[in-house]
C-alpha cells in the first residue's frame, strides 16, 4: 500500500470563504468514489492556527505504484489539482507502508 499525503497552502491574500476556493474543496471532496484506485481518501481543513501549518490537507491511500499513477493520472484528479493551482501550492510525500 501506498500513502498519499498532501498539504496546500493558499497563497497570500486567498481566504477559505472564497468561491473558487469552495469549488476546488468540492471538487477534491467527489473523489472518493470516482477514482476506482482510491483505497482510502480523506481531506479537510486545518483545524489549528500556527504559523508553520498548512490550510488543506488530503489522506488518501492506493494499493501500489502503477495505482498511484492511474489516480495521479485521473481527469477527475487532473481536474481538481488544476482548480487548486490557481490560488495554492502544496507539498506532497508519497510513501509504502
Amino acid at each position: 500500500m501506498i500513502r498519499h499525503l498532501v498539504l496546500f497552502k493558499l497563497n497570500e491574500g486567498v481566504s477559505r470563504d472564497e468561491e473558487r476556493v469552495v469549488a476546488g474543496v468540492k471538487a477534491f471532496q467527489e473523489l472518493d468514489g470516482v477514482v476506482p484506485e482510491l483505497t482510502f481518501w480523506e481531506c479537510a481543513w486545518n483545524i489549528t492556527d500556527r504559523p508553520i501549518a498548512h490550510d488543506f490537507a488530503i489522506n488518501s491511500a492506493v494499493a501500489d505504484r502503477d495505482a498511484l499513477t492511474r489516480y495521479l493520472e485521473h481527469p477527475a484528479h487532473q481536474a481538481a489539482a488544476a482548480r487548486w493551482r490557481e490560488f495554492a501550492t502544496w507539498v506532497i510525500a508519497d510513501y509504502e507502508f
